[in-house]
């Protein structure tokens, strides 16, 4: 059998979509080192013998939670797992060699692992005589996204969020900005906010604005799991800022960004929320350093204040930065776009006239 994706009937897809959906139980992709994945274990009389999920880095792998489950009625099962089977020892051991000492005789697995230290547990599991089948799902590619990026491109994934009224400004004329948006919004903030590993604003955002950069509830108060807070800019952060609250912040004074992904990257961070003001969003724009682009647009105009970008350097309409739609959704009275920087063109079409 060759390593290639190959297609499967509509029972394996079924398990396979099910595994999927197990994967989603687990932590937000990004949140944690370790990608989602989620895994069952179905016998010969298509009874689920087994299913599991991963909760989180340092907790068992999916595999593993599911031939816990299975027990001894593992032997001779098919095992659908959201991603390929891990082949190396981390806190854990690896879940080819799991599968194959609870007797498994056949794995089905919609992602291939994109990492240089865990892939190659297909190729293990077939040395060992397991059938092993690649059934790609977009499902599962869209699970771990995030995850993918980055840890392909050595830097975590970068989501700017920016809240802004319809006429692009993010501030009033005085500085004043609480509220642009409403409650809706703001609550899916929060929610956004519990799905990365860090937030990072520059000293001018730290300075004038204050943010406590937490995850809260609609009390106000802090629950779960709290990001990094990191602050970008060589001016002192004072030590009574909301920023400085406990030791979970850190400020790195260099204007590239990478600098700033980098040591986050290093900390296991795969999901970074860029939350700075206009000049620091510019900055990162310009350097290619975002991945995402989650706008807020409220529908409100003030006509004066700063603008929700800086300079980007765009002096004609062809330098302009393209951005592609992949999400709008109605939040009360705000709309939020979900965006993506666009692929460049090589191409260009002829410019269509524009109407008198």
């Amino acid at each position: 059998m060759t390593g290639g994706p190959v297609d499967l009937h509509a029972a394996d897809e079924a398990w396979l979509r099910r595994a999927v959906d197990l994967a989603r139980q687990g932590r937000p992709d990004g949140a944690d080192p370790n990608p989602r994945v989620g895994a069952l274990l179905v016998d010969a009389g298509g009874v689920v013998v087994g299913e599991g999920f991963h909760a989180g880095a340092g907790t068992p792998h999916a595999e593993v939670v599911a031939l816990r489950e299975a027990g001894g009625r593992a032997e001779g099962t098919t095992a659908y797992v959201s991603l390929e089977p891990c082949a190396h020892t981390g806190r854990t051991g690896p879940c080819a060699d799991a599968l194959l000492a609870a007797g498994v005789a056949r794995v089905v697995y919609a992602g291939a692992d994109p990492t240089v230290e865990a892939a190659g547990g297909a190729e293990r599991l077939r040395a060992a005589g397991v059938r092993v089948q690649h059934h790609p799902l977009t499902a599962a590619e869209e699970l771990n996204r995030r995850w993918t990026a980055a840890v392909t491109s050595g830097r975590p994934f970068v989501t700017w969020k920016v809240g802004a009224t319809l006429d692009g400004r993010v501030a009033a004329a005085d500085g004043t900005s609480r509220w642009i948006t409403g409650p809706q919004a703001r609550r899916d903030v929060h929610r956004l906010r519990a799905e990365v590993g860090a937030i990072v604003v520059g000293t001018g955002t730290a300075l004038a604005d204050d943010p406590a950069l937490t995850v809260r509830d609609e009390a106000g108060e802090p629950v779960g799991r709290q990001p990094l807070r990191v602050v970008v800019g060589r001016r002192e952060v004072p030590a009574g800022a909301a920023v400085r609250a406990d030791d979970h912040w850190l400020q790195v004074d260099s204007p590239d960004p990478f600098d700033t992904l980098k040591p986050l990257h290093d900390k296991q961070i795969r999901h970074v929320l860029l939350e700075g003001g206009p000049t620091l969003a510019a900055a990162w724009l310009q350097a290619g350093a975002i991945d995402e682009v989650r706008a807020y647009v409220a529908p409100t105009l003030l006509g004066a204040g700063p603008a929700l970008v800086g300079d980007l350097g765009v002096a004609t309409i062809a330098e302009a930065v393209r951005l592609e739609l992949a999400d709008v959704a109605r939040l009360g009275e705000d709309v939020r776009l979900t965006l993506r920087p666009a692929p460049a063109r090589t191409n260009p079409t002829t410019p269509v006239p524009e109407e008198d």
